[in-house]
């Protein structure tokens, strides 16, 4: 009766467009869709915040996030582990 099942979380990747905040990155997911009347790929975009511990990722990393419990208020998104560190030129 006691057990717990762990809740299933959405998980999303994408690239870390702003890090200027403190312990939060911007992330910008990007997703191919097909459109529905004319059949052409389109690409559409959403940004997310995400807590980030200890600047773990930084401008132009890839990342992946998963949803959370609110921790402000725009803020429903963890970093979980940084697929892909930025090259730096």
């Amino acid at each position: 009766m006691s057990e717990q099942v762990e809740k299933v979380r959405r998980a999303l990747v994408g690239r870390v467009v702003s890090d200027k905040m403190d312990k939060t990155v911007t992330v910008l997911v990007e997703r191919r869709v097909k459109h529905p009347l004319y059949g052409k790929i389109i690409t559409r975009s959403a940004k997310y915040h995400a807590h980030v511990e200890n600047g773990a990722a930084t401008q132009g990393d890839l990342v992946e996030i998963e949803e959370c419990r609110p921790i402000s208020r725009t803020k429903t998104w963890r970093v979980t582990q940084v697929l892909e560190k930025a090259r730096v030129i």
